[in-house]
């Protein structure tokens, strides 16, 4: 099995930690977020990786025999369009994951585990992670409506937070059926939408991969939750580095 790392961004609310390297790149109890990444993903047997890079990409210490993608964009969009500067290693299942977030084996294993060409990582207890929580609030979190065993919707700001039914992790696993289908949706959409609203993205160009996975939801896809309960952490601002040191090793 491979993984695909999407690591081009620039993190600037981990400054100063992102003056000079990676996103990525930053150590969380002394080591750093994308070893704890490569870690949980080979517990669950997966050992190959592909890796998108961008910001400071001479940074990135990547691990042996990755196949790198680099998107010198990485300053004029976002998560989708940076994922697909990797679409030629798109050619068989796969698993996807933010460079931000630090997971352990049993995530993993649950997108491994569940059935179906899409498979989202959800956190059923994600609010716990919330509370204290000031720079990054709960508006900001990418939520998800489960019903009947299927992801109704997901994204930013797309189910009031008392109504989720949890919160996608960054974590997913797609079939090579399923990766078809996002490439032709892509490629379509991108034609018809450059420079316009695509999803809750003010422009295409800036859309994230939910907005991508929403579209495909409205056209009847289904997309099986992949539930966990905790056993991860976003490190999207100075403080949560500083919260997640508290608890990464129990991860």
């Amino acid at each position: 099995m491979k993984a695909i790392i999407i690591a081009a961004g620039m993190g600037r609310r981990l400054q100063p930690y992102t003056d000079d390297r990676p996103k990525c790149m930053v150590e969380v109890a002394g080591r750093t977020i994308l070893d704890r990444q490569l870690d949980a993903y080979r517990a669950a047997g997966v050992d190959r990786f592909v890796v998108i890079r961008g910001y400071m990409k001479e940074g990135l210490a990547l691990p042996p025999g990755a196949q790198v993608f680099d998107n010198d964009a990485f300053r004029d969009n976002n998560i989708l369009l940076s994922l697909f500067h990797a679409e030629a290693a798109f050619d068989e299942d796969l698993l996807v994951s933010y460079s931000d977030i630090v997971f352990g084996e049993r995530a993993v294993r649950a997108a491994l585990d569940t059935p179906g060409d899409y498979a989202l990582v959800i956190d059923r207890r994600w609010q716990d992670a919330y509370h204290g929580r000031q720079d990054h609030p709960v508006a900001e979190g990418e939520v998800a409506r489960v019903v009947d065993g299927r992801v109704t919707v997901v994204g930013k700001k797309t189910v009031p937070a008392a109504e989720a039914d949890g919160e996608f992790i960054g974590l997913a696993r797609f079939s090579l059926a399923g990766l078809n289908k996002m490439k032709e949706r892509f490629h379509r959409r991108r034609a018809e939408l450059a420079g316009k609203p695509y999803g809750r993205a003010p422009r295409f160009e800036v859309a994230y991969l939910t907005d991508l996975l929403n579209d495909l939801i409205d056209d009847g896809e289904v997309m099986r939750p992949a539930f966990i309960d905790g056993g991860w952490r976003e490190i999207d601002t100075v403080e949560d580095l500083g919260r997640v040191a508290e608890v990464v090793d129990t991860l």
